[in-house]
């Protein structure tokens, strides 16, 4: 017998730029990103997705992407602009996937083209996924409108849709060709979704950057009433920490270690719990909370450390109990430590803070620790989510 054994490695790069009105016939940012792809003697096109939550807050968009592309011949804009439902309810529909696959074949999108999503972090990762899987990978654009988007999933590399009850049971690890995170698209947000994203600000600062928290810490009543330079710090320091990370250790996430997923085990299945009315972003502030207390609970992370955290996720606004983590006994909660580790591979990995800045990666639960958790969250929040 005898056999060959191959190795190769790919090099990803791609920009995450920051700016502002990103369609004002002033900015030539997106343009000069089109014009550095070019191919002499061939024009790639370009097929436009929007959330539509975006448009009603933003009506002139689509007539200002039209205008900004008449001025070049680079790229060849596509007339139609699709819209898909945005939040959760774009993952949850098969239906949508087929709409946009069909999109691309109907206007020729091949894979030296882009398609370009307009939107926030569910409607990111759909149209990453039918990207990813038309012609074996279309390059994708990412404009994301919400601070959750422009702070953490939007700069990363994953895409995904919901199947089988399970949050991102389908997927790829497919980078985006390019970021471009408009602030003024942020504006726009009512007071949850602005309040949502920063949560994953927090669990970087937590697992990461201890003097990003204490940054957090002092701008907590900034952020908590829409100050948008604070948030702008917050969007370009909780982006940049996810590169480093991606850049840094396991992107495609091949092993079990996942610690940019901090509070995320609780957080995933308490959407579910919820039919989604939880959005994600509050669902980790909560999760976090949990872990947190959990920790406390082992003896690890100090009464300070955990007041501060829980005090900050507070100030910003969040409601840390929902009546959903003590269904059926938590039962329903703690289901989400198996589903976790199936979606994972291998054993259980969850991270837990010994300190703010410095996490500690468990691979067993105590199920009653959790309860006991959960029990503090439900005696001291009053205002339930």
């Amino acid at each position: 017998m005898n056999s060959i054994q191959q190795s190769f490695s790919v090099r990803f790069t791609y920009p995450v730029h920051f700016t502002e009105h990103l369609f004002e016939p002033a900015n030539p940012l997106l343009l000069n990103f089109f014009k550095r792809q070019h191919t002499e003697g061939f024009q790639k096109k370009a097929l436009f997705i929007f959330d539509e939550g975006v448009i009603p807050y933003h009506p002139q968009l689509p007539a200002a992407i039209t205008a900004y592309f008449a001025t070049q011949n680079v790229v060849q804009l596509i007339p139609e602009f699709i819209t898909v439902p945005g939040g959760e309810q774009a993952k949850n529909d098969p239906a949508l996937v087929d709409r946009l696959i069909a999109a691309v074949d109907q206007y020729s999108i091949d894979r030296h083209s882009y398609v370009v999503c307009i939107g926030g972090g569910s409607v990111l990762d759909l149209v990453g996924y039918a990207a990813a899987i038309s012609h074996r990978g279309i390059r994708h654009i990412r404009i994301p409108t919400t601070v959750l988007s422009q702070n953490d999933s939007g700069v990363g590399v994953k895409n995904g849709v919901n199947y089988r009850g399970k949050k991102n049971f389908l997927g790829t690890f497919v980078p985006p060709v390019a970021v471009f995170n408009d602030f003024q698209f942020l504006t726009t947000l009512d007071d949850r979704d602005w309040r949502a994203g920063i949560s994953e600000a927090v669990k970087v600062a937590l697992i990461k950057d201890p003097t990003f928290f204490e940054r957090m810490e002092a701008d907590a009543h900034a952020l908590a009433h829409r100050d948008l330079e604070a948030m702008k710090h917050l969007v370009h320091r909780c982006a940049e920490l996810h590169i480093q990370h991606i850049a840094g250790g396991d992107p495609f996430e091949m092993g079990s270690s996942r610690p940019l997923d901090f509070g995320h085990w609780s957080a995933h299945k308490l959407e579910y719990l919820t039919d989604f009315e939880v959005r994600h972003g509050e669902a980790v502030a909560i999760g976090m909370a949990l872990d947190c207390l959990y920790a406390n609970r082992i003896g690890w992370l100090a009464d300070d450390d955990l007041n501060r955290i829980l005090n900050l996720l507070r100030t910003l606004g969040f409601s840390l109990y929902h009546p959903a983590l003590d269904a059926d006994n938590s039962e329903g909660i703690l289901r989400g430590l198996t589903e976790f580790r199936e979606h994972l591979g291998g054993r259980l990995t969850i991270l837990l803070l010994k300190a703010i800045g410095r996490g500690v990666e468990v691979h067993e639960i105590d199920a009653e620790l959790v309860r006991q958790s959960i029990a503090f969250l439900r005696e001291t929040e009053t205002q339930p989510v």
